[in-house]
C-alpha cells in the first residue's frame, strides 16, 4: 500500500520510468508518513488515439468525485 499508476502517452523511456517512479515512491512516502518500500508504481502507455476513452472518459470524467488534482484541460 499504495499501488499508483501512471497513464502517459508512449515514448518515455524505461530509464526516465525508473527515475519518475522512484520520486514518485519517495513523495508518497513521504506525504504519507510512510515506508517507501510499501510503494508500489507501474506505467501504462496509452496511444493518443485512444487516450480520450480509455484515460479522459473511465479515469477523470466517471470519477472526478475522486480526482485531488483535476487536469487544467476541459475534460
Amino acid at each position: 500500500m499504495p499501488h499508483i499508476i501512471v497513464k502517459l502517452w508512449p515514448g518515455r523511456s524505461d530509464e526516465l520510468k525508473k527515475k519518475l517512479a522512484e520520486k514518485i515512491a519517495e513523495d508518497v512516502a513521504e506525504g504519507l508518513s510512510g515506508n517507501i518500500g510499501d510503494v508500489s508504481v507501474s506505467f501504462e502507455d496509452i496511444p493518443k488515439e485512444q487516450w480520450e476513452e480509455e484515460v479522459v472518459q473511465k479515469d477523470i470524467r466517471e470519477k472526478a468525485d475522486k480526482l485531488y488534482k483535476k487536469p487544467e484541460y476541459d475534460f
